[in-house]
This record gives C-alpha cells, sequence and structure tokens, in this order.
C-alpha cells in the first residue's frame, strides 16, 4: 500500500485587510463629522448655566422659606402662644406672623405684656440666627375704629405706629440690625373683618380680631436708595447774581 502524499500547504490570503483598513476610514470620517457638528455654543450654554443656577438658588430660597416657617410653628408651640400668634402667607409669598393686641400689648398702650417677652426672644433668636440673615422683617400695627385720645396717644395712627416701633426696637435691642427692620403704622385702615355691622353697631368679636401687628418676613429690601437732586446752575449766573445785588 503505498503512502498518500502530504497535503499542499496553501498561501496565506491577506484579502481581510482591504475590508479592514476601508472600515477603519470610515470610522474616522464618521468622527472628523461627528465633532466638526460638535462645537459648543458658548452663548447657549451660559444661558443654560444660569438657568441651572437660578433654578438651584429658587429652590434653595423655596427650602429655607419653608424651613423657617416650619421653625416658627415650632417656636409657638413650644411658648404655648398658638392662639396669640397666627403663622401663614400672604399674596407676596411673605411668611406673615400676626401678634395678637391684646395678648402682646396692654390696653391703649404700646408697652408689651410680661407674657410677650419670651415669645418675641424666641422669635428674635429664631429670625437672627445665620442662614436667615437674608430675611428682612416689615411690621405694621393695626387697630380697630374705635378712637383713642389720650397725652400720649392722640389717635389711632400713633398707637398702631407705636406698637410696630416697639416690636422694632425690642428686635434691634436683642441685637438685631436695624436695617432689616422697618415699623409701619396703619390704624383702623387694613381691617381684617368689619368693626361695626349695618346699622353702625359696635362688632366687638371683628374689633379685637383687627387689633394686632403683623410681621412680613421676606428677601425684598425694605429700603431704597434715595437719589438727593442736585442743582445746575448755567454759568454766567454767579455774575448775574452780583450784578442784581
Amino acid at each position: 500500500m503505498s503512502v498518500p502524499p502530504a497535503p499542499q500547504q496553501e498561501e496565506a490570503s491577506e484579502d481581510w485587510l482591504v475590508t479592514y483598513a476601508d472600515a477603519i476610514t470610515l470610522l474616522m470620517a464618521f468622527f472628523v463629522l461627528f465633532f466638526s457638528f460638535s462645537k459648543v455654543d458658548l452663548e447657549i450654554y451660559d444661558q443654560v448655566a444660569a438657568g441651572l443656577n437660578e433654578n438651584m438658588a429658587s429652590k434653595e430660597r423655596k427650602d429655607d422659606k419653608n424651613e423657617l416657617e416650619e421653625d416658627l410653628r415650632d417656636i409657638l408651640i413650644q411658648e404655648g402662644a398658638e392662639e396669640a400668634v397666627k403663622v401663614g402667607t400672604d399674596a407676596d409669598g411673605s411668611i406673615t406672623l400676626e401678634l395678637d393686641g391684646g395678648a402682646f400689648f396692654k390696653p391703649g398702650s404700646a408697652d408689651l405684656t410680661d407674657q410677650a417677652v419670651p415669645v418675641l426672644k424666641s422669635i428674635h433668636e429664631e429670625l437672627a440666627s445665620p442662614i436667615y440673615q437674608s430675611f428682612n422683617i416689615s411690621i405694621e400695627g393695626h387697630t380697630d375704629d374705635d378712637p383713642i385720645n389720650s397725652l400720649k396717644f392722640p389717635s389711632n395712627w400713633e398707637l398702631s405706629s407705636g406698637r410696630a416701633s416697639t416690636v422694632v426696637r425690642f428686635m434691634i435691642t436683642e441685637g438685631m440690625r436695624n436695617t432689616r427692620l422697618k415699623a409701619t403704622g396703619f390704624a383702623d385702615t387694613r381691617p381684617k373683618f368689619p368693626n361695626r355691622d349695618a346699622q353702625g353697631a359696635p362688632l366687638i368679636d371683628n374689633m379685637i380680631a383687627n387689633r394686632r401687628v403683623v410681621l412680613r418676613i421676606n428677601r425684598k429690601p425694605i429700603y431704597q436708595v434715595v437719589k438727593i437732586p442736585k442743582f445746575r446752575r448755567k454759568k454766567g449766573d454767579d455774575k448775574k447774581t452780583k450784578s442784581i445785588k
């Protein structure tokens, strides 16, 4: 039996290199084209970045406001002053603290009652904390329409302004910056409820509710820069004045 011949070795083919080179060329062309369309528009980038920053800042401010409102509610509960102080918000988004006039002030006076002092101290401590330094406090005094005529308070205007100023002075005495505070008296011009019925008879419960001091807490600046006008004299005015003399 004869031995079969050895199989002939096939020559190695390099045709695959052509396909590989074509694929690499196409990939390079694709990435060059891709990067040519990916130039960053700096103006649009800045707008997007500014929008994100504003959104984050708005969220942070909202969180601070909500936290402050919750902390103030907790303080009033701890002080047992939930009935004498009402926490809420107004149409401008400010946190409001409505102080009952009868609970915080002596009758017909702007002097604080003894029970009002620890409550105001706790409120001050919260508002004076570093996290709330950007909040300003506008303090408003309100009365009913029953006229007052005393030596110190000739009208409800003086009484309402005096009560608001008493709270401001208390906050400043405790250490708060006076640039964060403003006092305003409204007398009986902004009642919560009608002081009298259709026949003009006094509604006692409504009048009691209208005697109040309201703290409005927000980030709005409460003082505007006063621009003092300058005199502009035309050239030659000095000579004319001297000639007239």
